[in-house]
């Protein structure tokens, strides 16, 4: 037997999660000297994390230490379970480091478990929407070499565009180096971002104004939405008006798309920032980032 689990980097609210019978497996985060666990939203305390930061609260996400993978993993192996993990990008974190020392820990005690580990090349709900398909197909009764053969094909589908209020956020999360984020501060740039096939940042267009940026990603959405049978998810980082105003341009012109708003999770805003809007989708393939100069 096999468990399937996740995690709340994938930003996955915490009720479909529950319908799901999928576990998450809870990031750390800190930010006014606390340090918190985010449970896809349960208990989460969004005013106050997001007030914070506009106030200039630096807030700092941290890797799980081995330890903490040998508390969440070791009860599974000792049930006689295997496990697979859907997890967010490796490329955009040191933890599944501290995973793999972990892993050769417990394969010292429990030679006959394994965990698979499946990158899914992505954040937030990026991973979040392949973490919610794999548990469909769990659910239904797909074996785990089944999951992954779909996960695989399903992966290169999931578009991801996003914008955000201030560059600087992603400069001291290391997603942006200074120079870019400096120049982009200055000419006012509010690029629509990406995620490539590595599972890295980058960007998609050029665009300065935030009005022209949520345009440019309703019309990404409107010409390449194919998937309709899965949920467009339309997030936003404590703008509300704005995720609003971007899920009613899909839904004029798409009028099937299954639009589902949520709040950006507290993980992702500390590399974000408040004011961050963004969509994901299943297309036919993932955007193709613009060519780095």
């Amino acid at each position: 037997m096999s468990v399937l689990i996740c995690d709340a980097d994938g930003d996955l609210w915490y009720t479909r999660a529950e319908e799901l019978g999928l576990y998450s497996i809870a990031m750390p985060y800190s930010y006014k000297g606390n340090v918190y666990y985010y449970d896809l939203g349960k208990n989460t305390d969004f005013r106050d994390f997001y007030d914070a930061v506009r106030a200039g609260e630096i807030p700092t996400t941290m890797a799980l230490n081995p330890e903490e993978y040998v508390q969440i993993l070791e009860p599974y192996f000792a049930a006689g379970e295997d496990v697979l993990y859907v997890s967010f990008s490796h490329a955009m974190s040191g933890t599944f480091d501290h995973l793999d020392k972990a892993l050769e820990q417990l394969r010292e005690k429990y030679s006959d478990r394994k965990c698979t580990v499946f990158d899914t090349k992505s954040i937030c709900l990026g991973s979040g929407i392949q973490m919610e398909y794999a548990a469909e197909l769990k659910n239904g009764g797909a074996s785990d070499e089944e999951i992954l053969d779909k996960l695989k094909a399903f992966r290169d589908r999931v578009c991801v565009y996003f914008v955000v209020d201030d560059l600087m956020h992603l400069k001291r999360g290391g997603r942006l180096s200074g120079i870019a984020a400096f120049a982009g501060t200055l000419l006012s740039l509010k690029p629509v971002l990406t995620i490539d096939e590595h599972g890295s940042l980058k960007v998609f267009e050029k665009i300065t104004g935030k009005k022209k940026a949520l345009r440019k990603m309703a019309d990404r959405v409107i010409a390449e939405l194919t998937g309709t049978e899965y949920s467009v998810y339309v997030l936003d980082a404590d703008v509300p008006e704005e995720g609003d105003a971007l899920a009613e341009m899909i839904r004029e012109a798409r009028p099937e798309a299954k639009i589902v708003r949520q709040t950006v999770g507290p993980v992702i805003g500390s590399h974000c920032g408040p004011g961050t809007v963004g969509v994901i989708f299943v297309g036919d393939k993932r955007p193709i980032p613009l060519a780095e100069e």
